[in-house]
């Protein structure tokens, strides 16, 4: 999967080069430049699959260039100790609650796969990632919880 800078979309990095750079070199985002058809993954499940297991097979389907086999289901089963809850509100509408993770914030899920994805990179190497966030809300403690305990 192919990630462009906001600022310019010329400027682009795979997924691990994203994660670990954080922002683009010209301080730009970095975004999906393409989105690939995740028609086949989500028919292939039902009610039945685990939360993990759906995290799992769109991780391996979006990342499938860069993640060796059986890595997406490490990464997801690594970051996701928890689950969102599904509160049906009528017969159409279901709502998901993203505040069930470690901090109460919908931060967990994202914080928690960045963590995990890191440390499944640098597994089995003598780098180390240096973790530095700032924030005046919820994040940070979303971020300290992911990575707490993480390796290197």
């Amino acid at each position: 999967m192919l990630f462009a800078s906001t600022r310019n979309k010329n400027l682009t990095a795979d997924f691990k080069t994203a994660i670990f750079q954080g922002l683009a070199e010209d301080g730009g985002l970095f975004y999906p430049v393409h989105q690939p058809d995740l028609a086949a993954v989500y028919n292939s499940m039902n009610s039945s699959h685990s939360f993990n297991a759906i995290a799992s097979a769109v991780t391996a389907a979006l990342l499938q260039d860069e993640l060796e086999p059986g890595q997406a289901e490490e990464i997801c089963n690594n970051a996701f100790n928890f689950e969102p809850a599904f509160r049906r509100l009528n017969e159409n509408h279901t709502v998901m609650e993203l505040f069930h993770g470690p901090s109460a914030a919908f931060k967990d899920f994202g914080a928690s796969f960045l963590a995990a994805s890191m440390e499944s990179f640098l597994k089995d190497k003598q780098d180390h990632a240096v973790i530095l966030t700032a924030t005046s809300g919820d994040t940070g403690s979303a971020v300290a919880r992911a990575f707490y305990n993480k390796k290197n």
